[in-house]
């Protein structure tokens, strides 16, 4: 009984990761689609209001930085950012953590 509890927790826990991981894939892309849309009106009314001046391409730059940093971080080009990254920090701070405890015992 208690091996089939544990395979439903853990089935269950897989589930709630891979949502959690489409969820954020879906907000990239709903992310992605805006960008595209609203620089394009802006490319739109820039040519029609003033067309000797392209200043459409500030907010296309900045957004556009904005978009790739959140591409890094759901695609996980970031290994700096990323859990892999915390987990390696934790388990760092615990072992230097548990260094200093056996120095102090033995002192």
């Amino acid at each position: 009984m208690e091996i089939v509890m544990e395979n439903k927790y853990e089935n269950e826990d897989r589930y709630y990761t891979a949502k959690k991981r489409v969820d954020e894939i879906k907000g990239f892309y709903s992310n992605l689609i805006s960008y595209v849309a609203v620089n394009l009106g802006l490319l739109v009314v820039n040519l029609v209001t003033s067309p000797q001046y392209l200043w459409f391409f500030w907010p296309l730059l900045g957004w556009g930085i904005g978009v790739l940093i959140h591409a890094m971080v759901v695609f996980r080009f970031m290994p700096f950012l990323g859990k892999d990254w915390e987990q390696q920090k934790i388990k760092e701070f615990m072992e230097k953590e548990k260094e200093n405890e056996q120095k102090r015992n033995w002192q």
